[in-house]
């Protein structure tokens, strides 16, 4: 069989069996145009074939991906570098690659935090970092001291009951952060501005708005946790930066509008660098903003008799306020503002004290109830029986106005509308597989996101089974797979779906060829099984190809 091979610009003729693997061809390709390629702690240099839009696994033949006879594939070298540390979320349970220069182990834990904090998008004051031992990183000390080598797995973990809070910010579940929040006051306004600072950064507008309206402040600082507010002068440099910051570098030009409505202060603010908003769109090349924050910084404020430049209005407004919180601090404290943690706050010293950023959950931290269902509890069984009983029934002209005017239609008339609704054809309700709305069970597939439906189907109504227009297509797929589940732990129809998930990565393939391709893996799975005797300890399964 004669395929074609594009690469570099060239276009080569190979003859090869149709039963060769991709691994077979992928040496021939490098013995023909002598590419180098290598593999060491540094990273690898590797051949990837495509064809119809999708990465060729080295295990696949080229019969069970469609490869047919003059096909062409294409040829591309990639270079992978290793990362040069890893560090695993414990919230969102993804593993974040830190591809800096191996000279950065021997930089501070600080450094380190603020790369991880610009990946995850989460303020610094929000985390902590623990080596693979599980002891906790300061970000005084340096990674050599923590004996961090290259290629070392470094764990996120956040504040005690705080997972269920951070996920809905990063999903931007307004009513999920709601429900997670601190019964504290200090602790409660502190989670405000985180919400509003990852809100700024994944542009949730509708978590944006939540927390404006909340009393969070672009312009001001995320800060510290009311339980490290004491010591101040060991922090993290970036507690002092602000949301508007958070936005700006991510180019969120909509938050980026909605903070400035809020408060011009926003537009001259500084980060622990000293860079305005300006400066930093301009340092990250986020020419939307940038245009944004210059025309607002050259504008005009416009009083009954006065017009006042920009930057003239925000220095002004800056010592007003500035103004009216000293006044009302002399007011009801009699003295002069001062930071740090008061008598009776509860404050965590490094070392000493219990650790409290260990990731735990909501309902392992003791917090059975969230502050949002906080109603009255129920008396006693006992109780209520006993209460039923010495409780007379109201009599008409005792019952609330509202009680009063309700009238229920006489028994005949309900008995005759019951009988003419039975008599009446039942109505054909439409299943909605939109979010908030009940669907059909037919309809309840985690799987539909990834395996695509050909153009003429609908999704959202039921039809008979002889509507489609290949009905033994997913069975035969099913029944061909059923052995496969035995040893995968998947029921036939996971497997079928998973198949068809692995080949809607051809996507210039039509459905129904997408369809042959699935069917054709399904098989050599199967033949691999029977000749094989089961999957080796050390054979991966098919994984699906993005």
């Amino acid at each position: 069989m004669r395929i074609f091979i594009a690469f570099d610009g060239s276009f080569e003729a190979f003859d090869i069996s149709a039963d060769e693997t991709v691994e077979a061809v992928k040496l021939m390709i490098k013995d023909y145009f002598h590419i180098p390629l290598s593999e060491d702690k540094q990273g690898r240099r590797y051949l990837e074939l495509m064809y119809a839009g999708a990465a060729l696994k080295d295990s696949w033949s080229l019969a069970d991906v469609g490869i047919s006879f003059s096909s062409t594939l294409k040829c591309f070298v990639k270079e992978e570098d290793m990362p040069t540390l890893c560090v695993f979320n414990a919230v969102t349970k993804e593993t974040i690659s830190i591809t800096e220069a191996i000279s950065l182990l021997g930089t501070k834990v600080s450094h380190l935090r603020t790369l991880v904090a610009g990946r995850c998008g989460f303020p610094v004051s929000v985390f902590c970092l623990r080596t693979p031992e599980g002891v906790e990183m300061y970000d005084c000390n340096t990674l050599a001291d923590y004996r961090t080598s290259f290629g070392s797995m470094l764990r996120l973990d956040v504040w005690d009951g705080w997972k269920e809070f951070l996920m809905g910010c990063l999903l931007g579940q307004t009513l999920k952060v709601q429900r997670y929040l601190s019964k504290e006051g200090p602790v409660l306004k502190y989670q405000r501005r985180v919400a509003l600072y990852i809100a700024a950064v994944y542009g949730h507008m509708e978590l944006t708005e939540w927390a404006l309206k909340q009393g969070a402040r672009p312009h001001e600082a995320v800060g510290a946790h009311p339980y490290r507010a004491w010591c101040q002068e060991g922090l993290h440099a970036d507690v002092a930066k602000c949301p508007v910051h958070a936005a700006v570098e991510a180019g969120q030009l909509l938050v980026l509008k909605a903070f400035v409505r809020c408060s011009v202060l926003g537009l001259a603010c500084r980060d622990p660098g000293g860079h305005t908003p300006l400066a930093l769109a301009c340092k990250h090349q986020q020419r939307d903003c940038a245009l944004y924050l210059l025309s607002k910084l050259w504008s005009t404020v416009s009083f009954l008799k006065v017009s006042l430049p920009m930057r003239l209005y925000i220095k002004i407004k800056h010592w007003v306020l500035r103004a009216q919180s000293r006044s009302l601090h002399k007011r009801h404290f009699g003295g002069a503002k001062m930071a740090g943690a008061r008598v009776g706050d509860t404050v965590m010293v490094d070392g000493f004290t219990k650790p409290k950023m260990t990731s735990k959950s909501w309902w392992k931290t003791g917090k059975q109830t969230s502050p949002c269902h906080t109603g009255g509890q129920l008396p006693p069984l006992g109780e209520q029986n006993a209460h039923r009983k010495s409780v007379r029934p109201l009599a008409a002209s005792q019952l609330p106005p509202r009680e009063q005017g309700l009238k229920l239609p006489p028994l005949a008339e309900a008995q005759g509308l019951s009988g003419l609704q039975r008599r009446l054809p039942p109505k054909r309700e439409k299943m909605s597989v939109t979010a908030g709305k009940k669907a059909s069970p037919l309809l309840r597939n985690t799987y539909l996101p990834q395996v695509p439906l050909p153009a003429g189907s609908r999704v959202a109504y039921w039809h008979p089974k002889l509507y489609y227009a290949t009905p033994r297509a997913d069975f035969e797929l099913r029944s061909s797979f059923a052995p496969y589940s035995e040893h995968s732990g998947k029921t036939p129809r996971e497997n079928a779906v998973y198949c068809l998930t692995v080949a809607s990565a051809f996507k210039e393939k039509r459905w129904l060829q997408q369809l042959e391709i699935a069917r054709a893996l399904a098989k050599k799975s199967i033949s691999n099984l029977t000749t094989q005797g089961g999957l080796i300890a050390s054979e991966n399964p098919l994984k699906i190809v993005l």
